[in-house]
């Protein structure tokens, strides 16, 4: 069996993993929202999974580049999975809290951010160089059809059987990706022998060497902006705007979570069938300047759920390209033998900006823009001329904001001269 065939069956057992783990998220919040009736409770169920994620990625580069890729990603898989094993037997006893989720969650960030940046160097050991990007965007229409079918999957089970029954089926695609990748995938090897004093020393050389690639670590910086601005909206008030805005219909915030789906998965087809672009780095910030521009001011000024639709669709369609952009830079530029450190340093400081988003989203919106929105100024005048008013139109604002802030900061990062040099890689 090839590299490229091997792969793709290890593809394919972990987007089932995949699969498992999200219908157990989301059974989580379910469950989480069925105790609380709290939005602020449920958001803290993802900040408590990307604090320590983030964190944790600060330290454990030189780890990852000392230590076997697929020794890592079975070890961080096992620990996952033995969180979901805990979980089921406190439902069992009936002794499961909400308390609990939280620190499952922040077991579950430690455990991605060493399962991540191994994962992302294995598959730059066992792909062809010239498959990368077709990966890449397999990988996003994978993820993307999770995000479509795991909530409805979860809803069945959730309603047939409750949390247990989703938590077993996620120990069964665990099982099977473990196996998958224990007994049929072999990964290349080549281990540094380099050793740091402090876990400091890593981190002062992942910065070392994205000073002297200064259009990576500008990549970093600008991605971890724009992750901050979409997830201001997207992460914390899509659903509660869609369901302000349409007379609390859930099938409309249905048809409209599936089109964000439907658009990732279209766009992950697309970039696994397009030859490698040489222009990788106007490819990243022209697809984000498109999702903000299409998408987060169609989202702002859309009355209706066709139009919500359409934002939905715009908005996740180039994301895949945005990713597969970064990742073909970051091969390309990044030594095998540092990449574990540069991609957890890349992870920590690109997503350092999330959590933030988080919790500052849902905030603003119950305090700042849904009360502004009900005062009465020449500028909420105009703004509902825009936006419309009522219920939602503080939130619609929020996307207003995020859509121009977001363009902006695709457009100026577009055309930094750093950024421009990594098209020529």
């Amino acid at each position: 069996m090839g590299n490229f065939k091997k792969y793709i069956v290890l593809w394919l057992s972990q987007s089932i993993s995949q699969l498992g783990s999200s219908m157990t998220a989301f059974a989580l919040v379910l469950w989480v929202y069925e105790q609380t009736h709290s939005a602020h409770s449920v958001s803290l169920i993802s900040f408590c999974n990307y604090v320590p994620y983030i964190l944790t990625s600060i330290f454990i580069g030189s780890f990852i580049d000392s230590h076997r890729k697929k020794s890592v990603m079975l070890v961080a898989d096992c620990i996952a999975a033995m969180t979901s094993l805990f979980t089921l037997g406190f439902l069992i006893a009936g002794n499961f809290a909400v308390w609990h989720i939280y620190i499952i969650n922040m077991i579950v960030g430690v455990s991605t951010a060493f399962q991540q940046p191994a994962s992302s160097v294995a598959i730059a050991k066992i792909v062809p160089k010239n498959k990368l990007s077709n990966v890449s965007g397999m990988n996003s229409f994978s993820s993307n059809l999770v995000i479509v079918f795991s909530p409805m999957l979860a809803a069945v089970l959730f309603s047939g059987g409750g949390l247990p029954l989703i938590l077993l089926f996620d120990l069964f695609s665990f099982t099977v990706a473990f196996c998958v990748l224990l007994f049929l995938i072999n990964i290349p090897e080549q281990l540094t022998k380099e050793k740091f004093k402090s876990p400091f020393a890593e981190i002062m050389f992942g910065f070392h060497f994205l000073k002297t690639e200064k259009g990576i670590l500008y990549i970093m910086l600008t991605m971890a902006v724009i992750n901050f601005f979409s997830r201001l909206t997207y992460e914390n008030i899509l659903s509660p705007m869609i369901l302000a805005r349409s007379s609390e219909n859930n099938i409309v915030l249905g048809i409209v979570n599936a089109c964000m789906g439907i658009g990732g998965i279209v766009g992950g087809l697309l970039v696994s069938m397009k030859r490698e672009t040489r222009k990788k780095a106007s490819m990243i910030y022209v697809s984000a300047a498109l999702s903000f521009l299409l998408g987060d001011l169609t989202m702002a000024v859309g009355r209706n759920a066709f139009f919500w639709s359409f934002a939905a669709l715009a908005a996740s369609l180039p994301l895949p390209f945005v990713m597969a952009g970064q990742n073909l830079i970051l091969y390309k530029k990044i030594p095998e033998n540092i990449q574990g450190r540069v991609f957890a340093v890349r992870n920590a400081v690109q997503y350092s900006t999330i959590p933030f988003g988080i919790l500052l989203g849902g905030y603003l919106s119950d305090y700042v823009f849904e009360p502004f929105m009900r005062s009465n100024s020449d500028i909420v005048t105009l703004l509902g001329k825009i936006v419309g008013i009522g219920t939602g139109s503080g939130m619609a604002v929020m996307f207003l904001c995020t859509g121009i802030c977001g363009f902006v900061m695709s457009i100026f990062s577009l055309f930094c001269k750093e950024i421009q040099k990594l098209n020529d890689c």
